[in-house]
């Protein structure tokens, strides 16, 4: 074997390492980590009106914490909605749902001369906060096979506005559910929760 040959093998050997470490070099910076290596997480004991905070802004605000902030005049603007089917007056009429007058506490399928489903009658109990909440967010998940047509209200926000406004649809208003966390910390969420 001549030089020559011998510089061509060393050449493409020397070539073909370079290009092994340039593809490597250019892989490494195309998917670049930008998280660093996996790490474990580190247990730090907190406040505990922090770590309420925190579950709550995971969780987003509990029911007691979205009545407390919510408001009659938007549960009036959501309500609109309501109105071509239900009256709220006291002692108002039935529409094609019942009257709504005092119907947060009121027992489900209770109200005379109203022709409730079966399947509204059979789910029993009275119409707490919670209770209510579920219905309106999807009236067929809470009432399978009940007559409300009804969709839903997606934004808990304005469930909460509804639900605060039925409440005002009443002589003696029922005592609305205590708030767990301080209210400053669930603003912040009920902003985000309702995209206002």
């Amino acid at each position: 074997m001549n030089s020559f040959e011998l510089n061509k093998i060393v050449m493409v050997l020397l070539l073909t390492v370079l290009v092994l470490f340039g593809i490597n070099g250019l892989t490494a910076a195309i998917f670049e980590d930008e998280h660093g290596p996996n790490a474990f997480p580190i247990e730090v004991e907190v406040a505990d009106e922090v770590a309420v905070a925190a579950v709550v802004v995971e969780q987003g605000p509990s029911l007691a914490d979205m009545l407390a902030m919510a408001s009659v005049d938007k549960g009036q603007k959501v309500f609109k909605k309501c109105k071509a089917c239900h009256t709220s007056d006291n002692g108002g009429k039935n529409l094609v749902g019942p009257n709504l007058w005092n119907v947060v506490g009121r027992t489900k399928g209770s109200l005379e001369g109203f022709s409730y489903s079966s399947a509204m009658k059979a789910k029993g109990g009275d119409w707490s906060y919670e209770d209510l909440d579920a219905f309106l967010k999807k009236p067929g998940n809470f009432v399978p096979k009940t007559k409300m047509s009804f969709a839903g209200l997606k934004k808990p926000a304005d469930r909460a506005a509804v639900i605060t406004l039925l409440r005002s649809f009443s002589d003696a208003p029922i005592a609305l559910p205590a708030v767990a966390v301080p209210a400053e910390a669930s603003e912040e969420v009920l902003e985000e929760v309702s995209g206002d």
